[in-house]
């Protein structure tokens, strides 16, 4: 049976979101190690979860080692641009320009989502306060989702306090019941000590 294509877009259910995260990792750090082998490259990878668990491999040497390598390999690569395309820092005018223009954005944007703003934004504008809106999204669903995963895991913990304390009265129960049920037997009928009696028969006989 073929398998359907996935959707690529946030899994919103945060169960199926984790195994999918612990299956894609698996699968990379393998991928990884396969390409080591096969083609003998030096590989070094960063994976941090969700909740800000870090993962790594590194194929040859260590980590430490790979991150060393890499900046000695970016710093000389930016020195050659450097020297080939000098860099032409922007002019503090320039700078405050562009802050009073994003400042200005994020105070006409409020006002212009509810209606209340004075005028239309330009194109420019909008595009800025896109940005703005999807990284507050982006923040307000992190925050959301840790607090989702906390919840659960309170849920779990108190799910897992009630069992035990639900198996302590069931077998406390099951020891009352088991106590109450024994009642000693008693009768009305008296029987002879015949033991005894012949026991003392004998000694009278001696």
């Amino acid at each position: 049976m073929a398998r359907g294509k996935v959707q690529m877009k946030r899994i919103e259910n945060p169960v199926h979101r984790q195994v999918t995260f612990c299956k894609r990792r698996a699968g990379l750090l393998k991928k990884a190690k396969e390409l080591s082998v096969l083609c003998d490259a030096d590989i070094g990878l960063f994976i941090f979860s969700p909740h800000g668990k870090l993962y790594e491999l590194a194929t040859k040497g260590t980590m430490k080692g790979m991150i060393e390598r890499y900046m000695k390999t970016t710093q000389g690569q930016a020195a050659q641009t450097e020297e080939a395309t000098p860099s032409q820092p922007l002019d503090a005018k320039e700078e405050i320009n562009i802050l009073k223009q994003e400042i200005e954005v994020l105070r006409k944007g409020p006002g212009y989502m509810f209606g209340g703003g004075a005028g239309n934004m330009t194109l420019d504008e909008l595009d800025v306060l896109e940005k703005q809106l999807e990284i507050w999204i982006y923040h307000t669903r992190s925050t959301k989702m840790d607090i989702m995963f906390q919840e659960i895991q309170l849920l779990r913990n108190k799910e897992g306090i009630l069992k035990a304390a639900n198996q302590y009265l069931q077998e406390k129960v099951e020891e009352n019941t088991a106590i109450t049920n024994i009642v000693p037997m008693t009768t009305n009928y008296t029987y002879p000590l015949t033991i005894q009696n012949e026991l003392f028969q004998d000694l009278l006989l001696v």
